[in-house]
């Protein structure tokens, strides 16, 4: 018992020892051990963010995409989530290789941090940038009551441990966990002696990653800025009305007025030499891209008009050889070879080129939206060097200047590097496809040709064979012609319709004979002031050039409307004076009396007038028996005299038409307009 007493006092006095010496060395100790606590959180933490990664992306997406919801944007909410998540498990494994180095742990998290800093700059800032796009479809997302029992079953499906009630538990970890690795370093750096070897290089990765943080934080605040001025807004004239104020006028005349005294070297124009250039290439590419897309469309165009011609479709009366195999040749191509190759074309040409014009409008109105702002920005720093200080909005003016240029200088040489690789592949593609065509239409043409009689012919020998069979037929067609001449009758003068003739009388009366011309074929006009006419019209030239100097579009008077035609498709006319008998013609007069113009014989005598009878010849193409009583026969090459280029319906199927005295209908498509043979008037063309 005494024993037991005495002991008591030594063990009192052991303990008020070891109480003073671990008060001594706890300050010390204490450091340490909060030091290895903030880095156990480190590693620990980012553990287990990285777990909660990749139950976000293998778990819950994948869930959600096997559900096939076309209303769910997993893209919009996910975003660029694969590639934090490759970037976390890197780093985690360089983390957790630290632990083996006890005395160099802090120089290696140090280090990793300055290694991993740029690639988690570049993932995180476009994950924050969309962050607050994906919260707003997920509150979109509650608003839909099947949509939100979709996504809490998958949440109770595949995370039912978490207690997440909605996918922005998951979502809000990458922009958290971004911002806490400058709080963790920094606890780590409370931690550690400013004598330790470690110190230095601790504050480094403390700075860097608040860097990091305070890039992303400008880019997404720039974005937020493009995404607010890059949209192209399609506005009526009457909204543009209504969102002009005192304020906005004023804007806009400083503006202009600016821009003017730019332009007329008043003033010095901010140069920014980088982005210059890279506006420079932008806008080359979307000239080539504009240039492109309407080449493209041109060909389309002339394809489809190629693809007009379908001669399978006619039927030829031939069972066999080379017209027959052409028929056959010609289906190919109309029915397999063609249609295969549009559709080809519009899904690797057409509609990547479409896709990347649009992508094109949105940095296009980001440039158009910047000169606004420099031209702002140099306002204001003008007063503000005259007055030295600027107000709060124009202060915010400036900034939004600053944060544009900045964004396009980051930007547009990434664009600009994209946008020519896809222009480049629609290229490789259309030359491709060119390739496969004409690789498919040569295959199948020397098939074709295998079966022909010349097919193994020689070239030369082809060719002489071609030219051979050419000249006979020209022989027979001259032969033909000199037949048709000999045999043909005597012209027979068609008179003009009672508002044709007023017509011509009134081009006489205004610009004289000779600048009478006649339409040799139908004009159809597609230019601004191009005229539609018929064949056989007669229009005054009013000058043989048309506003830029081209000699090919004459400017005409068609007796009413005037405009330009092509010069090809007229031909001269000079009035033909035919006297009367029995009259003497007595010279034009000028002046304010009236000239008159005869264009068929008249029943009795008339005073002296001269006439300008446009003459053609119309005769029988075909030989046509009548069939009723109001139809007349006629013999092929018989001349007649067409009364009424229609029937009593208005149909021109059918003419009236004068024979030798009788008169009757007859088929229009069976009369042939030819040049007459001697000049007794106006002559239409063949």
């Amino acid at each position: 018992m005494a024993s037991t007493h005495g002991a008591e006092p030594d063990a009192e006095d052991a303990a008020e020892t070891e109480e003073t010496i671990y008060e001594e060395v706890m300050p010390c100790d204490r450091m340490e051990l909060s030091q290895r606590l903030a880095v156990e959180e480190l590693i620990t933490t980012e553990a287990s963010y990285v777990h909660n990664i990749q139950l976000c992306v293998s778990d819950i997406r994948a869930h959600l995409q096997k559900k096939q919801l076309p209303e769910l944007d997993l893209e919009g909410l996910f975003s660029n989530t694969d590639d934090i998540l490759h970037v976390s498990r890197r780093f985690l494994k360089g983390l957790e290789a630290t632990a083996i180095q006890e005395h160099e742990q802090l120089h290696c998290i140090s280090a990793l941090f300055q290694e991993f800093k740029e690639e988690m700059e570049t993932v995180y800032k476009i994950y924050c940038a969309s962050y607050e796009h994906a919260l707003l479809l997920v509150e979109s997302y509650r608003k839909d009551p099947r949509l939100q029992e979709e996504i809490l079953e998958t949440l109770n499906a595949t995370v039912p441990h978490t207690g997440a009630s909605d996918l922005s538990f998951f979502l809000v970890m990458p922009v958290q966990r971004v911002t806490k690795y400058p709080l963790l370093l920094g606890k780590i750096l409370e931690n550690t002696p400013t004598s330790a070897s470690a110190y230095v290089a601790l504050q480094a990765a403390v700075r860097a990653m608040a860097q990091v943080n305070a890039n992303i934080n400008e880019y997404k605040r720039r974005r937020e800025v493009a995404t607010k001025y890059n949209k192209a807004e399609h506005l009526t004239l009457r909204d543009r009305f209504a969102r002009l104020n005192t304020h906005s006028i004023a804007k806009k005349t400083t503006r202009l007025s600016r821009l003017l005294m730019h332009e007329a070297g008043i003033v010095a124009k901010t140069e920014d030499k980088e982005y210059d250039d890279l506006e420079e290439k932008f806008q080359c590419v979307v000239s080539s891209v504009a240039m492109l897309k309407e080449n493209v469309a041109s060909y389309l165009g002339h394809l489809e008009v190629f693809l007009l011609s379908t001669p399978h479709k006619r039927d030829l009366q031939i069972d066999e050889g080379p017209a027959q195999q052409y028929r056959c040749f010609a289906e190919y191509l109309h029915c397999t070879v063609f249609p295969e190759f549009k559709r080809r074309l519009d899904r690797l040409v057409c509609q990547p080129l479409c896709s990347l014009s649009d992508m094109l409008v949105g940095p296009q109105q980001l440039i158009k939206k910047r000169l606004d702002k420099l031209l702002d920005y140099e306002e204001i720093q003008e007063r503000k060097s005259e007055m030295g200080s600027v107000t709060y909005d124009e202060e915010a003016a400036m900034n939004t200047y600053l944060a544009i240029n900045a964004l396009l200088v980051a930007e547009l040489p990434r664009f600009n590097q994209v946008a020519l690789q896809i222009l480049g592949q629609i290229l490789c593609s259309l030359s491709m496809l060119q390739r496969d065509l004409a690789a498919q239409v040569l295959h199948q043409a020397e098939k074709e040709l295998e079966q022909m009689p010349h097919g193994r012919m020689p070239l030369p020998g082809f060719w002489k064979m071609v030219e051979d069979t050419l000249k006979q037929s020209g022989a027979q067609l001259h032969t033909f012609c000199r037949t048709f001449e000999t045999v043909m009758p005597s012209p027979v003068t068609q008179p003009l319709n009672p508002a044709e003739e007023r017509k011509v009388l009134s081009l006489v009366s205004k610009h004289g004979p000779d600048k009478l011309y006649q339409v040799t074929s139908n004009i159809s006009g597609s230019k601004d002031l191009d005229l539609t006419l018929q064949r056989g019209q007669i229009v005054a030239l009013l000058q043989s050039v048309d506003t830029k100097g081209n000699k090919s579009r004459w400017l005409v008077d068609a007796g009413g409307p005037r405009g330009f035609v092509p010069a090809g498709k007229l031909q001269p006319y000079c009035p033909v004076q035919r006297q009367q008998p029995g009259m003497q013609m007595p010279a034009l007069e000028s002046g304010t009396e009236r000239r008159r113009h005869s264009y068929a014989l008249p029943e009795a005598p008339r005073p002296q007038v001269a006439t300008f009878t446009p003459a053609f010849q119309v005769v029988a193409g075909f030989s046509f028996a009548a069939r009723s009583p109001q139809e007349v026969s006629l013999q092929a090459g018989q001349p007649v005299v067409v009364l009424e280029p229609h029937d009593k319906k208005g149909s021109k199927e059918w003419s009236l038409v004068d024979v030798n005295g009788q008169r009757g209908y007859v088929p229009s498509s069976y009369l042939v307009t030819i040049p007459a043979q001697e000049p007794l008037g106006w002559s239409l063309p063949v």
